[in-house]
């Protein structure tokens, strides 16, 4: 996998370049601010990671630049701390955001959920699951029983997986969180019981009640019949 990184300290440049190489990622540097975009195109890369503050133009840019063209996962680090910041590169379709100083471990962490969604998603999901006499099909993200089906979301998809695989065990709040967004520290504890909520809903839509209980201040478990 080929990661482009769109920096102009040297130092972060080579500390990264560093640290991924013993995960067998292959950096590649801008050598050209004022031309970013012709050398993403060149390179062809499975992954941007962009600073915010560069030189010519900043960060903001050249997202925007490359979402015109391409669906390669995008990841923010950058010093800016500001709420809108994070909310402007969402809105320009980054993929995440993670601020300076971070922790290297926590950056390849990153990186490698980015990576395995965005090119290992249907590998990953290609199998299908028997539970509560229900089929559930991963590569259509469909749940089937008795006769009916249920289409879910990505997120709530990858919710029932990870508590199927675990059924009859307390599966804690934060290892979905950090399963599902990398790092509970960057997420709000509402989102993830909107989505185990919602997944509820949808599965009571088929007939499969009750069969995702909550365990106050523990977390969720899915049940065993």
């Amino acid at each position: 996998m080929k990661i482009f990184i769109i920096e102009d300290d040297l130092s972060i440049m080579t500390l990264i370049e560093e640290r991924f190489a013993q995960w067998k990622l292959d950096v590649v540097g801008v050598t050209d601010f004022a031309d970013v975009q012709q050398q993403f195109q060149r390179e062809e890369p499975q992954l941007v990671i962009i600073d915010i503050q560069l030189p010519v133009y900043d960060g903001f840019h050249w997202c925007r630049e490359i979402r015109m063209q391409s669906n390669v996962p995008i990841l923010f680090l950058s010093s800016r701390d500001h709420p809108m910041d994070m909310v402007m590169a969402m809105q320009l379709g980054a993929d995440d955001f993670m601020q300076k100083p971070f922790h290297m471990d926590v950056l390849v962490a990153k990186v490698q959920a980015l990576l395995r969604r965005t090119y290992d998603y249907k590998e990953v999901q290609s199998d299908t699951d028997q539970w509560c006499g229900a089929s559930i099909q991963y590569d259509r993200a469909v749940v089937k029983y008795e006769e009916q089906q249920v289409e879910l979301t990505k997120n709530e998809l990858f919710i029932l997986k990870v508590l199927v695989q675990q059924a009859g065990q307390i599966v804690p709040r934060e290892e979905l969180m950090r399963k599902l967004w990398d790092d509970e520290r960057f997420v709000n504890d509402n989102t993830l019981t909107v989505n185990v909520n919602r997944l509820r809903q949808r599965l009571e839509e088929i007939g499969l009640v009750d069969v995702i209980v909550t365990k106050k201040g523990l977390g969720y478990m899915a049940v065993m019949r």
